[in-house]
C-alpha cells in the first residue's frame, strides 16, 4: 500500500474549508476539481457544478483530501464527516481490500475505472466506516 490518508466531506463548503486549512498549513493545492468536470448523463445545476468534487493539500508528507457530496446522496454530519483513503499499489491489491472491507458493508460506488484515470471505488464497512480505494497506474 503506498498511503493512508483521510477525505474530509462536506455540504458545499469544501472550498471555504480548504482554504482555511491551507492558511494554517500553507502549501498549494495538489488537486482541485468541481462536479461539473465530471462527465455525467444528468445536466448539473450551476450551483451544483461548482461544488468541489476533489480537492487536495500536502500537510507534511500526508495528503487532507476533501469533497463536496452531491446532492441526492446522503449528507455528511459535522464530527463524522470523513472517509478513510487507500491509495493502493495495484489492481490486484484494490479489488482484494475492496471485497473485504465491502463483505457485510454498503457499496456506495463499484470498484470500476474513472474517467481521471483511476481504478477506484468507495464503500461504507460493516462498522459504519466509509472508505474510497484508489489505485493510479504510474503514481
Amino acid at each position: 500500500m503506498k498511503a493512508v490518508n483521510i477525505t474530509l466531506t462536506f455540504n458545499g463548503q469544501a472550498e471555504a474549508a480548504f482554504n482555511f486549512y491551507k492558511s494554517v498549513f500553507g502549501g498549494e493545492f495538489i488537486h482541485l476539481q468541481r462536479l461539473k468536470e465530471m462527465p455525467t448523463p444528468h445536466p448539473l445545476s450551476e450551483e451544483e457544478g461548482e461544488k468541489v468534487l476533489h480537492v487536495a493539500l500536502a500537510v507534511g508528507s500526508q495528503v487532507l483530501a476533501g469533497m463536496d457530496v452531491p446532492s441526492g446522496r446522503p449528507q455528511p454530519i459535522n464530527g463524522t464527516n470523513f472517509m478513510i483513503t487507500l491509495d493502493t499499489e495495484s489492481e490486484e491489491e484494490t479489488a482484494r481490500l475492496y471485497e473485504a472491507l465491502s463483505d457485510g458493508g454498503f457499496v456506495m460506488m463499484p470498484l470500476e475505472h474513472q474517467f481521471w484515470g483511476a481504478y477506484f471505488g468507495m464503500l461504507t464497512d460493516k462498522f459504519g466506516i466509509q472508505w474510497m480505494l484508489s489505485y493510479v497506474k504510474g503514481q
